[in-house]
């Protein structure tokens, strides 16, 4: 073979040339870990800050003993620790989607953990624990994995434990291998989960009648889970993004070589539209709908294609017959009148499953209809069949409606060119769709969520060999060196009715009306649309001006200095 040929297999199974590179990219740690390479745990005290929610009472009640722990107070790291901690035996794993730096939670974890204690990786997320499916963690792992994207050396999954028997289960496992903690990484719902098992674990599982420790972290690429300074993002939402722009960027440049064509892009963001606002200050687009905004101004479908198709044709008057519009999947809930029918149909769909599901799919919309109030029942016929159908597809297994198999960005390209015509015939409007979701999920992570998820690990780490429960890691101060923190779990949960029960919740973090990004954006858009204001920010740089970069919208709103992060 030849040398080329040599080095070309030298690549493959996670070897690339890029792989191997950021593999050796130096991190920043916050100054109170000392060094990335052998770092130092810390010890917390109260900062004296309580954290409570319109339902604290309720909460109180159901978790007992973790508020009597905690007493919800925010708790700030006070120094390097003195106690020599040795024999803790620690399990982490995945929940949920992936996001970028999940890898370097467990590289921080083992390297503050030491030699003297045992870390195990469960596969395959919740499940993996109830099935007691964890392998022991080594050094080795921990530099294969490092600043590598996915959750792949791990896995993940969705399931959401909550019975006796699952309950049961986990207790098993823990016992089945002496754990002492368990760190959760994964949005507002596991989360919300780590705070579940934190009562549920905190005494009578080991033999002298202790319990186990749980600690959360904060990630999801929506960006969702926020809790002002104390958390201004969760991680793999700056990697995410930051694909999303280069490629909005690049459709943007191309808009203005081929003077020809639109383009609607749906970006991930079911439940709140952070994700696309952030890609619209990166790339400024001439047109971006933000859900919120749209619920909070109570905008019917027919006035979002009225300010669509205008933009539209008064760029065509203007020579430019092309664009962007960016738009968050889960735009169409939060339409007023949609948000209506659907909620009616996921009760038809509920209450007549039997005899939908014996129905032809032909026939199943007519059935639908006739059981939808007037004013629903009109609005479902007036849609293309090829929305019809999806929203009368199976739910997900919270009963939710799939809204990222809904192609919203069609419906918007279908009635904005039959507003555009009757507006105006002679403007052209030829339009191409994307849905932008998977691709930002599982990339590298950018140095930002590369140091933020290693100095998350640490954090984690530290607080179990604190003895600390109930707790979610956070790093605060990100402009200015970096500050180890923990937020109490149980401060956080709320009461919402799901399924005809309460439910504990941590709410998701909506985008703001008054939020310094969201103000920013609407006082610059009419400009975007009027002209070519677009920006292509390139690449995600590992080595380069933009390394350092946050989040726009993180610097925006957390009223930062700069664009540029500091940690260390």
């Amino acid at each position: 073979m030849s040398t080329l040929v040599e080095q070309l297999i030298q690549t493959e199974a996670h070897r690339s040339v890029f792989e191997s590179a950021v593999r050796q990219l130096p991190l920043p740690v916050c100054a109170a870990f000392g060094s990335s390479s052998k770092p130092q745990p810390v010890s917390f005290s109260s900062s004296g800050r309580i954290l409570s929610t319109k339902d604290s009472d309720g909460v109180r009640e159901q978790f007992p003993r973790s508020v009597a722990a905690s007493g919800n107070v925010v708790l700030s790291s006070s120094g390097t620790s003195t106690a020599a901690v040795h024999g803790k035996r620690v399990a982490v794993l995945f929940s949920g989607g992936p996001a970028a730096g999940g890898h370097n939670v467990v590289c921080g974890l083992k390297r503050v953990l030491g030699t003297g204690n045992t870390l195990f990786g469960v596969r395959a997320g919740p499940k993996g624990l109830l099935k007691g499916n964890l392998f022991e963690i080594s050094d080795a792992h921990v530099d294969f994995i490092i600043n590598t994207g996915g959750f792949d050396f791990l896995g993940s999954d969705r399931t959401k434990i909550k019975s006796a028997e699952q309950f049961a289960q986990v207790r098993e496992t823990c016992i089945k291998y002496q754990l002492d903690a368990i760190v959760v990484v994964g949005g507002d719902d596991s989360n919300t989960n780590a705070a579940v098992l934190a009562e549920s674990l905190f005494s009578g599982v080991k033999a002298d009648g202790s319990g186990v420790q749980v600690i959360g972290v904060p990630k999801t690429i929506d960006g969702d889970l926020q809790i002002g300074e104390l958390l201004s993002i969760s991680f793999g939402f700056d990697t995410a993004t930051r694909i999303y722009s280069e490629m909005v960027g690049n459709i943007l440049q191309d808009t203005s070589s081929s003077l020809k064509y639109w383009h609607f892009v749906k970006l991930m963001g079911r439940s709140a539209s952070h994700v696309a606002l952030e890609v619209a200050l990166q790339t400024k687009p001439a047109i971006a709908l933000i859900s919120e905004e749209i619920a909070a101004r109570q905008m019917s479908l027919a006035s979002i294609i009225e300010r669509i198709a205008q933009v539209i044709v008064d760029r065509s008057h203007k020579g430019m017959n092309y664009g962007v519009l960016l738009a968050p999947e889960g735009l169409i809930e939060f339409i007023p009148e949609m948000n209506q029918m659907i909620g009616e149909l996921n009760d038809v769909l509920a209450h007549h499953a039997g005899e939908f599901a014996a129905l032809s799919d032909d026939a199943k919309p007519a059935f639908v209809g006739s059981k939808l109030n007037p004013q629903n029942a009109a609005l479902l016929a007036s849609l293309p069949s090829y929305i019809v159908r999806m929203l009368l597809a199976e739910r997900d297994s919270h009963g939710n409606l799939q809204v990222s198999l809904i192609p919203t960005e069609q419906l918007l390209i279908d009635m904005a060119r039959e507003r555009v015509r009757e507006i105006d015939p002679k403007v052209p409007f030829a339009a191409h769709s994307h849905f932008l979701g998977y691709e930002g999920r599982c990339g590298a992570p950018t140095l930002f969520d590369a140091a933020y998820t290693f100095n998350l690990g640490l954090t984690a780490g530290s607080l179990i060999l604190d003895g600390r429960t109930g707790y979610m890691a956070t790093i605060t101060g990100l402009t200015s060196g970096g500050t180890p923190q923990a937020i109490p779990l149980a401060g956080l949960l709320n009461i919402e009715r799901r399924h005809g029960q309460n439910e504990f919740v941590i709410e998701k973090a909506l985008v703001k009306m008054d939020s310094p990004a969201m103000q920013f954006f609407v006082s610059r858009r009419d400009e975007w649309a009027a002209g070519d204001c677009f920006a292509s920010p390139g690449p995600r740089q590992f080595w380069g001006p933009t390394t350092h970069q946050l989040p726009i919208s993180v610097a925006l709103n957390s009223a930062a200095p700069s664009l540029m992060f500091k940690i260390g």
